[in-house]
């Protein structure tokens, strides 16, 4: 038997029909009233709604943006079940409903989106998608068309196994799915937040913890989604075993770099602002994500380096058990000057820069490394607590303080030499650049 189509009802033309009626003038009243009502609670809930704070913060800057129109659909849905048990058609109440209740849902879900992901610009496309998807939505009830758009979807279906699959139904699971993804992301940024305020907890077990929970709850929103829509999970089967195959073959090292990026974080071995060399680059670490970690250089560039590399290679460290970092600049001085005066002045310019550590055992140390062709080789040794703000800039400083103290002290630094014997005659001495 053919499905014969539904009725349209049309919410508009009802309203026409109903404009030179004594009703929509009571109608437009209780839309006023619950309008009024709605400002009126807003407006009483708002402190206690910005004394909220901690996990409680996000759910009420929720319902700041939401909340006239979610208490005014709330004080129009009571006042028209009231009113319906005095006068039968409500048209126009009907048609506020639906309007409100869309406008309720854009207001929440583009809070959600902002507040689950990142600021982009990928993020503001998504939030007009959503709210035309929504206000599309709204008028096709209204004009009674969504029937008609329902059943059509339907008709269109296939068979798998003993399951039914049709347009209407892939596209309730596309919706729930991506409310279900949202409602995960939410709830995840919510823990994030709550975990970064852990004192206590080492910043890469919260980032692990972090990561971790938010890959739970993805998988969690997708396993509770389908089902509700009607999906048999067995169904799934084979695709997942064509995932294995593909992670066999082609996504082998995307997989490897997500597992890589969890071990990194767990066995903290590598953390967010440590110094590391890694295939011939330095920089500091300042992120640690699921596929790559990100390498900050002392010149500013940034190097993308898959977390598999940090698992396989050999990775130097400078600040793995402690933050010091030891600096060595070599120094040549003349024989014939004053090696005390020479030491004298290396330390001075040392304990002069306030990013020298001076007690201890990390305390500024000269020492006479050799004996050179040209001169007397020696080295000053300093140690620093903070490698993050740059080594190439200290070198800097303490070459030109050297270079000032030397020629304010007498103390030479050499030119290349070398002694000529002339057969005949004195030695002479001449000096090349």
């Amino acid at each position: 038997m053919a499905n014969t189509a539904p009725p349209i009802d049309n919410l508009l033309l009802r309203l026409i029909d109903d404009s030179s009626d004594i009703a929509l003038l009571v109608q437009l009243g209780v839309l006023a009233l619950a309008a009024l009502l709605g400002w009126g609670l807003a407006r009483a809930l708002r402190p206690s709604l910005s004394r909220m704070e901690g996990a409680w913060a996000a759910g009420a800057a929720g319902l700041k943006t939401a909340g006239l129109p979610l208490l005014v659909l709330a004080c129009l849905w009571l006042l028209r079940e009231l009113l319906a048990l005095w006068q039968g058609e409500l048209h126009l109440l009907n048609l506020a409903v639906p309007l409100l209740a869309a406008l309720v849902a854009i207001r929440l879900l583009v809070h959600a989106l902002r507040y689950a992901l990142r600021s982009s610009d990928s993020l503001k496309v998504w939030e007009r998608s959503i709210a035309w998807l929504i206000w599309i939505g709204a008028a096709m009830h209204i004009t009674g068309v969504l029937p008609r758009i329902h059943q059509a979807l339907d008709a269109v279906s296939f068979k798998v196994g003993a399951n039914r699959f049709s347009l209407l139904t892939a596209f309730e699971a596309l919706t729930v799915v991506v409310l279900a993804v949202i409602l995960g992301l939410w709830i995840s940024q919510i823990i994030e937040n709550r975990l970064m305020r852990v004192p206590h907890m080492d910043l890469s077990l919260r980032m692990a913890l972090t990561k971790a929970a938010r890959t739970f709850l993805l998988v969690l929103a997708v396993l509770v989604a389908l089902p509700a829509v009607g999906i048999d999970l067995t169904v799934l089967s084979v695709f997942g075993g064509a995932l294995g195959v593909g992670l066999g073959f082609g996504l082998q090292k995307i997989a490897s770099n997500y597992v890589s990026g969890f071990i990194i974080l767990l066995d903290r071995s590598i953390r967010i602002g440590d110094l590391i060399t890694v295939d011939n680059r330095f920089g500091q670490v300042t992120q640690i994500n699921t596929r790559y970690t990100l390498l900050k250089a002392p010149d500013g560039s940034e190097s993308i380096v898959p977390n598999e590399t940090l698992i396989t290679q050999t990775v130097v460290n400078q600040s793995l058990s402690k933050p010091e970092v030891r600096i060595a600049l070599p120094i040549q001085v003349g024989y014939s000057s004053d090696l005390g005066q020479a030491r004298d002045i290396l330390l001075e310019v040392a304990r002069k820069h306030p990013r020298v550590i001076q007690d201890g055992t990390e305390a500024p140390r000269v020492m006479l490394r050799d004996f050179a062709e040209n001169g007397i080789n020696m080295e000053l040794a300093v140690w620093i607590r903070d490698p993050e703000a740059g080594q190439a800039n200290l070198r800097s400083d303490l070459n030109w303080a050297i270079w000032q103290g030397f020629r304010e002290g007498g103390v030479e630094i050499p030119y290349p030499q070398r002694v000529v014997h002339l057969a005949g005659g004195a030695p002479a001495t001449g000096k090349t650049s």
